[in-house]
């Protein structure tokens, strides 16, 4: 693990993503939640449906992939945008190791602030009755790591990385995945609520998979992203160097 993790890329990362304007989007999206689950209870009390619907619309299908395109593209799309990334790369550390430590990073930041919210809402909501809570975070933080290794590799292959992001999670994930079924079994969110069903008692929370297609699938887009993007970095410093 030490040679694949680089405390001082880590710092870096960390600041650049916790910095003022991404800091105040990361907030942003769980006060909603937090906000939305509060006024939800205060006014209808504890139901499981209810909670379902705000957990899986909201948190699940809006707030997770967003937060994991700020921390994903963000991790290392800002440093190749301004060139920033050459100086990176001229210092005597592993193209492997720079991308594995973003990623930790990025799922980090992604896991904190949407996986924990999450969690904290689904309590809000019904008081985590039949573990729906306890599944959703799980379902959560799984997505966290798959979207957190899609959109890493999106900021080392393009300039418009954010852009590619929002279409993948608003468009395809929201808008398709809600209007065709065969779009759903191809959706980082679908894979993860897999386990989320697993996690939860009964069929509080549904998915569009099997557990162990969810799993697979969940495992080979995040080894095959964080793969492809240390080749794109490893030759994105050959370009450099020439």
């Amino acid at each position: 693990m030490s040679s694949l993790y680089h405390p001082t890329v880590a710092r870096l990362t960390y600041r650049a993503l916790l910095g003022r304007r991404r800091a105040l989007i990361l907030f942003t999206l769980p006060g909603l939640l937090l906000l939305i689950s509060l006024a939800v209870r205060l006014l209808t009390g504890t139901d499981d449906a209810t909670a379902d619907s705000v957990l899986g619309g909201f948190a699940m299908a809006t707030m997770v992939p967003l937060i994991g395109v700020i921390a994903g593209t963000g991790a290392i799309g800002p440093e190749i945008d301004d060139g920033s990334v050459i100086y990176l790369l001229a210092k005597p550390v592993k193209r492997p190791t720079i991308i594995f430590t973003k990623l930790i990073v990025a799922i980090g930041v992604t896991v904190a602030f949407s996986a924990i919210p999450t969690l904290l809402a689904g309590f809000l909501l019904n008081g985590n009755a039949n573990q729906l809570a306890v599944g959703y975070a799980v379902a959560a933080a799984v997505a966290s790591i798959a979207y957190s290794a899609v959109f890493l590799l999106l900021g080392t292959v393009t300039r418009h990385a954010v852009i590619a992001g929002l279409i993948y999670a608003l468009v395809w994930e929201t808008f398709f995945g809600s209007l065709v079924a065969g779009a759903r079994t191809l959706s980082v969110q679908q894979w993860a609520l897999a386990i989320g069903q697993k996690v939860a008692d009964g069929d509080v929370i549904s998915s569009d998979v099997g557990l162990a297609t969810g799993v697979i699938l969940l495992l080979a887009v995040t080894v095959g992203a964080t793969w492809y993007a240390g080749r794109k970095l490893r030759t994105l410093t050959l370009a450099g160097e020439e």
